[in-house]
């Protein structure tokens, strides 16, 4: 990785920050590299339990840097070609491959979350924000369109109007406001700490089960009732068979915590 982008671990969580603060952390080509690479490889680590999403100083992420991207055309071209196997390229990939870990991802959003910063947030399966944050789709102001995966990801949070108002004036609005509209989950004066507290309390939980419904809503949120119900009963067949659901339903019966093995191979993608 460059270093603009850092990955360490405590016990279950792993924190995973853009780490870029004397610009805002804006990205460059390289971090969305090392942003696909991590959350690769965050997806195939079976003890991983939560991922907290933050960035490092005053700022999540002020959006793509331009003066550090437009001039490598040839950069960007390279990374605009989708692969047909997962039907992303480079730039949606490094929001949406965060939706592909198989446990829950927690953005700490505080200072500026615009542009390709907030699509990454929109990946991510929470997001806390501090009140005074500034959210912007600000790819408008530049006369350009979402295209990290955030229309896919504005149309599961907000209304078509509010998501078509916010990608053409690119207005800046408010931790606060964001969490009216449905892009913020929650307001924290400490988006950082409530994140770590949240990540813990989910800790305390099946990994097997946080798969399965991370995996259900995402496989089952625009489908019809009948696919839906059908998902629903496959993946609680799984789970009643499931070690860690034993350990889960003892646990809660003995009124002690529950201490889960690894999340299995057949149930953890």
């Amino acid at each position: 990785m460059t270093g603009h982008i850092t990955l360490t671990r405590d016990g279950g969580i792993a924190h995973l920050r853009l780490a870029r603060p004397e610009k805002l952390n804006g990205l460059t080509l390289d971090m969305l590299d090392d942003l696909v690479a991590a959350a690769h490889g965050l997806a195939r680590d079976r003890s991983l339990r939560a991922v907290i999403l933050a960035g490092e100083g005053d700022s999540f992420c002020a959006g793509l840097d331009f003066q550090q991207v437009m001039p490598d055309r040839a950069g960007v071209m390279r990374r605009f070609v989708p692969r047909p196997w997962r039907g992303t390229n480079t730039f949606q990939e490094a929001c949406w491959a965060v939706r592909r870990i198989p446990v829950p991802v927690i953005a700490a959003v505080q200072g500026h979350c615009f542009g390709g910063g907030l699509q990454i947030a929109l990946g991510a399966d929470l997001r806390i924000t501090a009140p005074d944050a500034t959210w912007s789709v600000l790819e408008g102001k530049w006369g350009l369109v979402p295209d990290m995966s955030g229309v896919q990801a504005l149309s599961q949070l907000v209304g078509i109007d509010v998501a078509k108002k916010l990608s053409m004036t690119a207005e800046t609005i408010s931790g606060e406001e964001a969490a009216r509209l449905g892009l913020s989950t929650e307001v924290a004066a400490d988006p950082l700490a409530r994140a770590q507290g949240l990540a813990e309390q989910l800790l305390g939980r099946s990994p097997d089960a946080l798969a399965a419904t991370k995996r259900l809503f995402e496989q089952t949120w625009t489908a019809g009732p009948r696919r839906t119900f059908a998902r629903e009963r496959a993946e609680q067949l799984r789970l009643l068979g499931a070690e860690n659901t034993g350990r889960a339903r003892r646990a809660a019966m003995a009124r002690t915590t529950p201490e889960y093995q690894e999340r299995p191979a057949r149930l953890g993608r």
